[in-house]
């Protein structure tokens, strides 16, 4: 297979004709090399009326609980790559249910797409990226030390929609654009 990437020195930061913005454009074949924003996928997985949460094992917010989520990767859908965070993050097997929110958090360039979930059995436990996880009933979750705003607003969202069957997705409360996300 032949790489036609063009050579990191050939790039130059410039205004490409017909754009608004610089961007590193090859100085010796014109190919425009676009950096867009990074897609997020995660699930907020029950058991019963309990919640999967992980306790962060790396930075950003280490030592802090989140959902299972992280980035998507290339040839995965959305879906999927839900599923794949939930068994690296928590060893836990999932039967995705719906779309819950999309995130968009422009200050870190991230789309946050966070799914509501089964967890086909609740025998979870560490993967590389946790310190721990667990199951939480609603009065367990350690609000106060839960890692990102997103996953605030997603537990919200799933207690607010629970027991409703179909719904348009969710997306950030409207005074929160500019805050951190998942890593």
């Amino acid at each position: 297979m032949v790489d036609h990437t063009p050579k990191a020195q050939n790039f130059i930061e410039r205004i490409p004709e017909g754009d608004d913005r610089a961007r590193r454009v090859c100085d010796a074949c014109g190919f425009v090399d676009y950096e867009n924003p990074k897609v997020i996928v995660g699930s907020v997985a029950a058991w019963g009326d309990k919640v999967l949460l992980c306790r962060r094992a790396i930075e950003p917010r280490l030592g802090f609980w989140t959902l299972p989520a992280g980035y998507l990767e290339q040839h995965e859908s959305a879906a999927d790559g839900a599923l794949r965070e939930a068994w690296e993050e928590a060893r836990a097997r999932l039967e995705v249910d719906q779309l819950l929110a999309v995130y968009s958090i422009p200050r870190i360039s991230q789309i946050q797409l966070i799914y509501r979930a089964r967890l086909i059995t609740d025998d979870v436990s560490a993967g590389p990226e946790s310190q721990e996880v667990g199951l939480f009933s609603r009065a367990e979750i350690p609000w106060e030390t839960l890692a990102f705003p997103s996953v605030h607003w997603a537990l919200g969202h799933y207690y607010e929609l629970l027991g409703v069957a179909n719904f348009a997705p969710r997306c950030n409360p409207p005074q929160e654009t500019a805050v951190d996300g998942f890593e």
